[in-house]
């Protein structure tokens, strides 16, 4: 996409600036001008947005033709409603517009007084209209009449994959579908990166990945995308943005956008896929509140990750490849950019698990995560019933005895508290 699409377009249609959204992580005062999506003076209507994508294959939807595919957004399409605002099921054909083909759509409307705005419309239009790719989902067309902007989806009808793992209205996933969720969003998120001119994803997190019905993981929701550095440079200045938990560490300290940022923001969704949690979760007790502080360190133990692991689950997951997906995830999930591995590296490395079919087998006991406080009490007691079994198996000892042993020169006679106590009387008494 070339800079001047982007100077143009960002004064398409309604034009104005928008404001800072609430939600979002931000730092500094920043903003979308310090990269190549920049404003410039001017207007710019929806037939001259409509030619420039001409070659996309998008359609420019009326605001009546997506009144008749949602049967005037009616409360029973209704899907639910995100940052950028209400989505609604539909349906177009023939009948609604000449040429496409009978089929299920997402119509998604930009709420004017919500967290996105008309910027992060349009550069989820360029991106999808740009961009084609299995694992990312289809942007079919679009609205963008009078204030409506809207978006027009392939339908994906097993929703979000935050839906399935959190929010209990779904069946638990397998451990098959959550790698087959993984490396998908893997594949998404490489192709972004490996493109002729980088797009850094920069809200990677589990309601953005939408699962269609053989559980294929495609990303969407591109209204933070932002164009990867160019040349020499090694990042992009930016104010930050993003969701909590998701976020890389150095991205908010420094607002420095790397395509690492994803990576790590990466890591966090498979740590969630393994454990069955959200990265930050209130309702856990202190320590797991963040999930990526808490679950970090098992990640690289073979005898601790059942910690972290989903107990609906029950189990039923390969050991081997539980064991490398934690070890891809630690990697991701590192402090330091340089030492987190490259996308297409994840992807090399998690798809072949997809072919691991040492399940186990026979009972399985969940081992409940304990903190290290109540761990060294248990340790102590472990400890403890050792000594009290040997007692009782060896009761003249002298190792569960009070008489002590001392070695005097050449001599080794028995010293006991008592014997002391009896010494100290006689002394006292002048005997």
């Amino acid at each position: 996409m070339s800079d001047d699409w982007w100077k143009s377009l960002l004064t398409s249609c309604c034009g104005g600036a928008t404001s800072a959204r609430p939600g979002k992580l931000r730092s500094g005062t920043d903003s979308w001008e310090d990269s190549s999506i920049s404003t410039t003076s001017g207007g710019f209507s929806a037939e001259d947005l409509s030619l420039t994508l001409a070659g996309s294959n998008l359609h420019a939807f009326s605001i009546e033709e997506l009144r008749a595919a949602t049967r005037s957004f009616s409360a029973s399409n209704f899907l639910g409603s995100g940052g950028f605002g209400p989505v609604y099921r539909g349906f177009v054909d023939g009948n609604i517009r000449r040429g496409l083909r009978p089929q299920e759509v997402a119509v998604k409307s930009l709420d004017l007084h919500g967290l996105q705005g008309h910027r992060e419309w349009l550069a989820e239009v360029m991106i999808l209209g740009q961009f084609r790719h299995p694992h990312l989902v289809k942007l079919i067309g679009y609205c963008c009449e009078d204030d409506h902007r809207m978006l027009v989806y392939e339908y994906m009808p097993r929703g979000s994959l935050e839906n399935h793992l959190f929010k209990g209205l779904l069946a638990s996933l397998t451990w098959e579908r959550r790698l087959k969720i993984a490396v998908g969003a893997a594949k998404g998120l490489a192709f972004l990166h490996d493109a002729e001119k980088p797009v850094i994803y920069r809200d990677i997190k589990a309601s953005n990945i939408l699962i269609d019905s053989d559980y294929t993981a495609k990303l969407s929701d591109f209204g933070l995308a932002k164009d990867g550095p160019q040349g020499d440079e090694s990042h992009v200045s930016t104010r930050v943005m993003g969701t909590h938990g998701y976020a890389a560490p150095e991205y908010v300290l420094t607002g420095h956008l790397t395509a690492k940022s994803d990576v790590y923001s990466f890591g966090v969704v498979l740590l969630e896929l393994l454990a069955g949690r959200r990265c930050v979760d209130q309702n856990r007790p202190n320590r797991q509140v963040n999930l990526v502080d808490w679950a970090k360190p098992y990640l690289t133990r073979p005898d601790k990750l059942g910690r972290v692991m989903d107990p609906s689950l029950d189990g039923d997951y390969s050991t081997k490849g539980a064991q490398k997906a934690a070890a891809i995830a630690y990697q991701c999930l590192d402090n330091k950019p340089k030492f987190r591995p490259d996308m297409r590296v994840v992807v090399e490395t998690l798809e072949p698990l997809l072919n691991l079919n040492d399940l186990l087998l026979g009972p399985f006991v969940y081992v409940a995560p304990i903190d290290d406080e109540k761990e060294n009490e248990m340790d102590d007691k472990r400890v403890y019933d050792r000594d009290q079994r040997h007692k009782k198996q060896f009761p003249n000892s002298m190792i569960h005895s009070d008489t002590l042993m001392h070695r005097d020169g050449n001599t080794l006679y028995r010293f006991s508290p008592m014997y002391r106590s009896s010494s100290r009387q006689i002394q006292e008494r002048g005997t």
